[in-house]
């Protein structure tokens, strides 16, 4: 077998990054046979997106791809024995031989996921790692991804941010915010998350019926209905 026929599941979050980690490497010729996704009780998790994760099945619907959910406590690194869980199941049922990560910067993450790749004896593909946090929206944006922002976690937002398109009014507000409060950009500490509505993987556009916003302050999460 060639390297570009190689089978890999992707580590779904329905976020812009393991998104767009899907699209790099489906791009590249790789066969992508399952999604991936930890739902986690904690709202701290170390490794996990929290905000609208129950959506990633309406995603995989529109993606024609099978979806392996295992939900955990979301107990620091408790919650690796979970997603070990996750992906030894994705090797005996799709025979998948790698996955691929969304992970841009955290260490944290990428050490942890490759340990398991490494016990799995299966490949660990980070397409995005060490990426130009600025390029990363821009591609975003020229490949016509459809983001809209589901959780804001950072000093300086507020709760108009909820909702907001990943468009270049975006990035001219987040530069702006950077400048001012040092974030990063892409939301890679945590600042915000994200939840893709539209991008060429999908078979259709995912609408959302309605919404249900929680927090104060500059904490804020959007629970998000699809139709």
């Amino acid at each position: 077998m060639g390297e570009q026929e190689m089978k890999l599941g992707i580590l779904f979050s329905g976020g812009k990054d393991s998104m767009y980690a899907c699209y790099l490497a489906k791009k590249e010729g790789y066969d992508i046979c399952c999604l991936i996704t930890i739902i986690s009780k904690n709202k701290e998790s170390w490794m996990f997106h929290i905000p609208s994760i129950e959506r990633v099945r309406e995603q995989a619907n529109v993606m024609h791809l099978p979806l392996i959910i295992i939900k955990t406590k979301g107990q620091k690194e408790e919650e690796l024995k979970d997603l070990e869980k996750a992906i030894r199941k994705a090797v005996e049922k799709f025979e998948i031989e790698g996955i691929v990560t969304g992970a841009v910067e955290s260490v944290y993450q990428t050490t942890r996921i490759q340990k398991i790749c490494n016990k799995l004896k299966i490949e660990c593909f980070n397409p995005l790692w060490q990426k130009d946090q600025l390029e990363l929206l821009e591609d975003l944006i020229n490949d016509s991804f459809e983001v809209i922002v589901t959780g804001i976690f950072s000093e300086g937002f507020n709760e108009k941010w909820l909702g907001r398109k990943i468009d270049k009014r975006f990035i001219q507000d987040i530069l702006k915010l950077n400048e001012k409060y040092k974030m990063n950009i892409a939301g890679e500490g945590g600042e915000f998350e994200t939840f893709v509505l539209n991008c060429s993987l999908f078979k259709r556009k995912l609408k959302i019926a309605g919404f249900r916003d929680n927090g104060n302050g500059n904490s804020w999460i959007r629970e998000i209905e699809i139709k």
